[in-house]
């Protein structure tokens, strides 16, 4: 499986993969470590990531940037309509009252959901990976600011689906900086925890993070946010100044003109970059609007008086942290500040000043993230060992279930009987289970809802569950299980109704038949509750349940801990016995907002569709670049080095058709489909490839010539040697070599004479192919005849004994060693199980070991 982890940013996205030498950052196809998060809109295709980049200059309003900021938000939200006003592209309210963005695309008007265009961000950091590993990349973990809300969270895990992901966690970014930073710490201890401030300073967002580290686990004590505050709002406050600035002296408004707005804020973000490690810096840009240059200068201490606004909110968020934790600044032993925009002199300056110490920058600011959640992958993952380090995490909302009560007095409103409990409190653990036991006689709805939207600015209600419907044996008020699930990912999720039924049983009770119905009460329970589920939650489920006797709440794993204290003690007498029966109840789900499953379906097959016209419109492009670079190629070589090897009328010719397809090209070939360009290339290739192959021959006919020379003369010279080495071999058979050497020599003559008469522009009779086939035809009969060991010496009367075959080897290995290449003689010996070479065919190895190229 793949362990990955992304990072997805607002205005950029990092990849990091696991492999055996630990984490790295992976590169994009410009061997950049960072790819903007960004998808522009073309005829033909689309542009993603570091392709989009380059496009959005010339293409600002079909451009889609900074898409973390829309999704899951209601087009009506506050923020969203501060963000559209610095946007170029278009983005309308939805019939569901959530963003369309609008984008010419293929030649017409197309509409996007931002989660579509979420899940092709995401299908470009896929590819990214891929690519790197050469393998399929379906399982990830991906990294999530703390302030998402349930619906945000829905839209990544739907993006991701898109995009053909399965992510295993959505993990916190300070939790994976948390991450990242503690599991390699080796000196962390064991009793107190050393409490570490992490300050994450995005592009658009401050988050604020303490956790408490000790020996193999970290726990986060305290989140806290500002989602807008980040460096784009100094970015758009040097914007603003500059705008002003070139209004007054050179009378332009850039506001007017969406091409010179994106390209005085893209200047401006490298002058916020320049002056945070210089006291002031220039801002030159040419031709910005109506033909005009126009200059500009800003010293530090001016750029950080326009930006007080904006410093002043920092502190807020660390505050917050550190009442929600109980800690005051002497608490927390250290302080790290990551983030693209935490390298602002004035942020730091604010730190400092907070925390009474200098913040330290020990962590890559752009890549932890990524690292942090290629980690958590890694740890989720089967194929790799990770050192044991346990992740914490807390909920930085809190969660309450509402509903009504069972049909209320006639004296009664319907607003005095609506009843709700907080099931998960803010900083209540993740993953975490709770169950609530209602008593109802027909069908009812769960609102799934946050206690306090203050921080959020989103929607109080998430979804509503509807239970039912189900039918109570007796006709009464049934009692239902409603259990409720707090996921890894951060959603919340009515798991499953269970109607409890009790029911009597004739037969007498034994204390193995008590057991069972007990043992299967405490296995649901514990094992659907996880164990982050705490004492204290249990205390305010209890409250709960006093609150009124028609609905009551209560934590699964009490309830399974009482239950067999009870059975037991019935058990020891004989008695009927009540058994408990348990139905499963549909539960049906609207979570507001959210795609439906058929639409998310409907998404995946037309990113499906996008990505093959992609893929189209790249290899037509490579088809293209193909046939001009064979053009650019032939004509070069026509006049350089295959000028010999071409009559003149033939030269003409072919130039005179490489120069029409050129011509072809930039007109009339200019758009046109991948088959064409084949086509093309092929025509082209019929004339120019038996050129390309005879000056092949030419340069390659020498070496194999000499090779076969060369092992024709070394087994005709074996052949007639009298060396006692070959003595063993018939004289018939060394008459074969022989025979064979003569043949193949007569063939090569033949053909060298005709090859020799030959111009070099006229098709070769002599190929290099034949000759290696017929080296290779020769080594197959000869090498078998002159390589035939001696045979074996006769074996003595008495059989030898192990001991006295060490002197018999001992008294052959100086025999062998005479020979320049007893090593060979050796080998030689091990590879025929104990049957000796003799010593005399030792130089015949040699032979052979040098023939062995020549017939290859």
């Amino acid at each position: 499986m793949s362990v990955v982890g992304f990072d997805f940013g607002n205005e950029s996205g990092v990849v990091a993969v696991a492999r055996q030498r630990g984490i790295d950052v992976v590169l994009n196809d410009e061997s950049k470590r960072e790819t903007p998060a960004i998808v522009c809109f073309g005829e033909k295709q689309r542009f993603l990531g570091t392709a989009g980049a380059a496009s959005s200059m010339m293409n600002p309003k079909n451009t889609i940037s900074q898409i973390k900021r829309l999704i899951g938000r209601q087009f009506s939200d506050p923020e969203l309509q501060r963000d559209l006003k610095a946007l170029p592209f278009s983005v309308t309210e939805g019939p569901d009252g959530y963003p369309f963005i609008h984008a010419l695309y293929l030649g017409e008007m197309r509409t996007f959901t931002p989660t579509q265009v979420l899940g092709m961000v995401f299908s470009d950091l896929k590819t990214i990976a891929e690519k790197n590993l050469n393998a399929a990349v379906v399982d990830c973990c991906i990294g999530i600011p703390i302030y998402f809300t349930d619906l945000q969270r829905r839209a990544v895990m739907d993006a991701a689906m898109i995009a053909g992901l399965h992510p295993l966690h959505l993990i916190h970014e300070t939790t994976a900086t948390a991450l990242a930073y503690g599991i390699y710490k080796t000196d962390l201890p064991e009793n107190d925890p050393l409490n570490v401030a992490f300050i994450d300073v995005g592009h658009a967002s401050l988050q604020v993070c303490i956790a408490g580290f000790k020996k193999g686990q970290l726990k986060i004590l305290a989140h806290s946010f500002d989602r807008n505050l980040g460096g784009r709002d100094f970015d758009e406050a040097l914007f603003q100044h500059f705008a002003a600035k070139f209004k007054e002296e050179y009378k332009i408004d850039v506001f007017q003109n969406a091409r010179a707005c994106i390209r005085l804020r893209a200047a401006c973000e490298k002058l916020k970059k320049v002056l945070s490690a210089n006291p002031e810096a220039p801002l030159n840009i040419e031709c910005l609007m109506d033909e005009k240059d126009v200059r500009g200068f800003i010293k530090r201490e001016e750029f950080e008086q326009i930006s007080i606004p904006i410093l002043e909110r920092v502190k807020k968020p660390l505050e917050n942290a550190l009442a929600e934790a109980g800690f005051t600044t002497e608490n927390i032993h250290a302080v790290e500040v990551v983030g693209s925009s935490s390298r602002v002199p004035a942020i730091m300056r604010i730190l400092t000043e907070f925390f009474g110490k200098e913040p330290r920058r020990t962590m890559n600011a752009s890549e932890c993230v990524a690292k942090g959640c290629a980690l958590q992958c890694a740890i989720l993952s089967p194929t790799f060992k990770v050192r044991e380090f346990q992740v914490n995490e807390s909920f930085p909302f809190p969660i309450a279930l509402s509903w009504k009560g069972p049909a209320p007095d006639a004296q009664n409103g319907a607003l005095e009987n609506h009843q709700s409990t907080i099931v998960f409190p803010k900083g209540n653990p993740i993953p975490s289970v709770k169950a609530l036991t209602f008593y109802r006689s027909g069908t009812f709805t769960i609102d799934v809802q946050y206690a306090d939207v203050s921080e959020l600015q989103a929607p109080a209600k998430i979804s509503t569950y509807t239970i039912g419907p189900f039918q109570s044996a007796k006709g009464e008020r049934a009692k239902l299980k409603v259990k409720v699930r707090l996921n890894l990912h951060g959603i919340v999720s009515v798991d499953s109704a269970t109607l409890l039924e009790e029911e009597e049983v004739e037969v007498p009770v034994v204390k193995e038949a008590v057991k069972e119905p007990a043992e299967m009460e405490t296995d649901e329970a514990s094992g659907d509750a996880a164990p982050s589920t705490t004492s204290e939650s249990d205390v305010n489920m209890q409250d709960a349940k006093g609150a009124g006797d028609a609905s009551v709440a209560e934590n699964d794993v009490p309830e399974s801990g009482d239950k067999p204290v009870k059975m037991e003690t019935d058990a020891k007498v004989e008695a009927p016995k009540k058994k408990v029966k348990k139905t499963s109840v549909p539960v049906t789900e609207i979570v507001y907002g959210a795609m439906a499953a058929a639409d998310v379906q409907k998404a995946v097959e037309k990113e499906f569709e996008m990505a093959l016209q992609d893929r189209v419109m790249e290899e037509t492009k490579d088809k293209k670049n193909a046939v001009e670079a064979y053009v650019y190629d032939m004509r070069n070589k026509l006049s350089d080095k295959y000028q010999e090897f071409v009559i003149d009328s033939e030269r003409e010719q072919f130039m005179a058709k490489l120069q029409e397809v050129e011509d072809w090209l930039y007109e009339d070939g200019e758009d046109e489909t991948k088959g064409v360009y084949i086509a093309k290339l092929e025509e082209l290739k019929k004339q120019g490839d038996p050129i390309e192959q005879r000056y092949k021959e030419y340069m390659e006919r020498g070496s194999v010539i000499d090779q076969f020379v060369y092992c024709i003369n070394s087994y005709r010279e074996a052949a007639m040697s009298n060396d006692p080495k070959f003595d063993h071999i018939d004289l018939a058979e060394k008459q074969k070599v022989l025979n064979e050497c003569v043949e193949a020599e007569s063939w090569f003559r033949e053909k060298k004479q005709q090859q020799d008469a030959l111009p070099k522009y006229a098709n070769p009779v002599l190929l290099s192919a034949d000759v290696r086939k017929k080296a290779e035809a020769l080594d197959r009969v000869c090498r078998p005849i002159m390589t035939k060991p001696k045979p074996k010496p006769a074996k003595p009367a008495t059989p030898e004994t192990p001991s006295s075959q060490s002197p018999q080897g001992g008294e052959q290995q100086p025999q062998s060693a005479e020979s320049p290449n007893a090593g060979n003689a050796n080998a030689t010996e091990g590879a025929s199980a104990g049957n000796e070479v003799p010593p005399a065919a030792e130089p015949m190895e040699t032979e052979k070991s040098e023939t062995l190229p020549s017939a290859s």
